[in-house]
């Protein structure tokens, strides 16, 4: 089963993620994507990593998400912005190279007999980005948000800490 979570920036994604885990599973596992960059986003996912008790099991991986003991487990994929981020830099900001990779992963994880909960950010939602860098991120992150939720059996959109089933 794959769980598509988008929304956002703080429209309760990562909590309701992390509640639907727990619902499913007593020992859920997290899977956290995020590159540390600088003290303000260390900071962010220390409060993360707090929010989240003994019953779950965290594995950080940047980019080999496929290669995580997965199989029979629930797992929150948190999150494919900052996973896809990687991929991006990882390929000098090509588009093509980076949606292929991350297609990749994704074509690897959705046959695991796992659940997965896939949280996401929609950025194209707001204004258009100012650098060729930021459009080009923006494009792509749409195309995997896509990508995804065509996998997926269900597709919650978060709006102001609300669920809206989408799919």
């Amino acid at each position: 089963m794959i769980y598509l979570i988008t929304g956002g920036a703080r429209s309760g994604k990562s909590s309701y993620a992390q509640e639907l885990a727990l619902s499913l599973s007593p020992e859920p596992i997290y899977v956290a994507t995020a590159s540390i960059w600088d003290d303000d986003f260390e900071e962010r996912v220390r409060r993360h990593r707090q929010d989240r008790g003994p019953e779950w099991t965290n594995y950080e991986e940047q980019l080999y998400v496929s290669l995580l003991p997965l199989e029979g487990r629930v797992a929150v994929i948190d999150c494919i912005t900052l996973w896809l981020t990687n991929f991006f830099m990882q390929h000098k900001q090509d588009v093509n190279a980076a949606l292929y990779s991350i297609q990749q992963e994704i074509n690897t994880l959705v046959n695991k007999n796992a659940t997965l909960i896939m949280v996401t950010n929609e950025i194209g939602m707001g204004v258009h980005a100012e650098t060729e860098a930021g459009r080009k991120f923006t494009d792509l992150q749409g195309w995997t948000n896509q990508y995804i939720a065509r996998h997926a059996e269900k597709v919650v959109l978060m709006v102001s800490g609300i669920p809206v089933t989408i799919k």
